[in-house]
């Protein structure tokens, strides 16, 4: 039998702190009652800065990322419309699978796992469509599966520098809560996320944020929707509930959550995620391993892929962490399975938590047979964030 915490560190669900578990704790409510509408009130303005808008409309789903993907396709295209999508990891694959699947018509730019949204090729076909036939770009803002992070603003620009006017849909599930997105800023049209990641909260809602201009292309969309409509949640979180009944206790965590984020300040919330992906980073690079992400310029700083030495499986890695040490890694997805682990750091958490991450890592890593150095990773890690914590006025650019 396994004693002591359970260590969490995958990328969704995430660790959800035990004041937003309390906040869960309540009796059923009435969801048409006025004392809801203000709880559904206080979630919605609170997802808004998270967002990065002021101008955007945002709609809670049932549901995870996935839904939302389905609620964007279907609220704002019509069969056979033309979409143009990098393929660079497992989600933005899927995303590429269920636009297909709907009737689109998917234009794919495939780039190597560990690569991100390549934003020069994006512009090139993008200068190349003459007759506006690409209705909408579809970009993953942190791909889960590779820990590669694209550059939201890069796509931004290469559609205004084209004179281009595709919706812009950002998947920005393992990113919003944890890291910079100004969906204002950037002109996403449609911005995704879930309330088990950065949002600290269980599974089970899609989370949508919609621009007036995707607001406007819901006019002329003919993709068949019915739970999914958005138009008709959004009259209904106006009128201060939803279409059917939602997970109630859920709102209540949700807006713990967003107290937490608010009261932290969100540029301390994404400094902190810089400086704890820094020192997971730091402590691969002193076991001798490498990441799925090809340069650190691009890595991401919520989850961190990490390729296993030659002749190592990174299952029976994750099985030594779960099994001996009540430890849980991510997985390595698709192409990536048996040949990376994933340690995620993002939402609740903290330098201890890393240290901890890294140290049964390399317990894990030297049992199933890679040459690494017990306490490597650690100290590399300990370096960072002792050099931090010397330096409280670093800024996320100083890196």
């Amino acid at each position: 039998m396994l004693t002591g915490t359970a260590h969490l560190f995958i990328p969704g669900p995430t660790n959800v702190p035990a004041d937003v578990q309390r906040a869960m704790i309540v009796p059923m409510q009435d969801h048409r009652a006025p004392d809801f509408a203000l709880i559904l009130q206080t979630v919605l303005e609170g997802l808004k800065p998270v967002f990065g808008t002021r101008e955007g409309r945002i709609a809670l789903f049932p549901g995870s990322g996935t839904a939302a993907w389905e609620a964007t396709i279907t609220n704002t295209l019509c069969a056979g419309d033309k979409v143009l999508m990098a393929r660079h990891g497992q989600f933005s694959a899927l995303w590429a699978d269920m636009a297909q699947a709907m009737g689109l018509q998917v234009e794919i730019i495939d780039v190597a796992w560990g690569a991100p949204c390549p934003v020069r090729e994006l512009e090139r076909r993008l200068g190349a469509d003459r007759h506006g036939e690409i209705k909408a770009v579809f970009v993953t803002h942190n791909e889960t599966s590779t820990g590669v992070t694209s550059d939201i603003a890069g796509v931004r620009h290469a559609l205004d520098s084209c004179f281009h006017e595709a919706l812009l849909f950002v998947d920005g599930v393992s990113s919003i809560g944890s890291i910079p997105f100004e969906m204002d800023a950037w002109g996403v049209d449609m911005a995704i996320a879930a309330s088990q990641k950065g949002l600290m909260c269980p599974a089970g809602l899609g989370i949508l944020a919609a621009s007036p201009r995707a607001m406007a292309a819901m006019d002329a969309s003919t993709l068949p929707r019915s739970f999914l409509n958005l138009r008709a949640m959004l009259a209904a979180h106006q009128a201060g509930s939803f279409c059917f009944t939602p997970p109630a206790q859920l709102l209540h965590g949700l807006r713990a959550s967003l107290m937490r984020l608010h009261a932290e300040g969100l540029e301390t919330v994404f400094a902190r995620h810089h400086r704890l992906a820094t020192g997971i980073r730091a402590g691969v690079a002193a076991l001798g391993l490498s990441t799925v992400a090809e340069h650190r310029i691009f890595a991401s700083d919520t989850v961190t892929a990490i390729r296993t030495p030659q002749g190592i499986d990174a299952r029976e890695v994750i099985a030594i962490a779960r099994d001996r040490y009540n430890t849980q890694f991510g997985g390595g997805l698709g192409p990536l399975a048996g040949k990376a682990f994933r340690i995620a750091h993002l939402g609740d958490l903290n330098e201890g938590m890393c240290l901890t991450a890294l140290g049964i890592a390399e317990l894990a890593l030297k049992a199933a047979g890679a040459p690494v150095t017990l306490g490597a990773g650690i100290t590399a890690a300990q370096h960072v964030f002792a050099d931090a914590a010397a330096q409280p006025a670093l800024s996320i650019a100083a890196e």
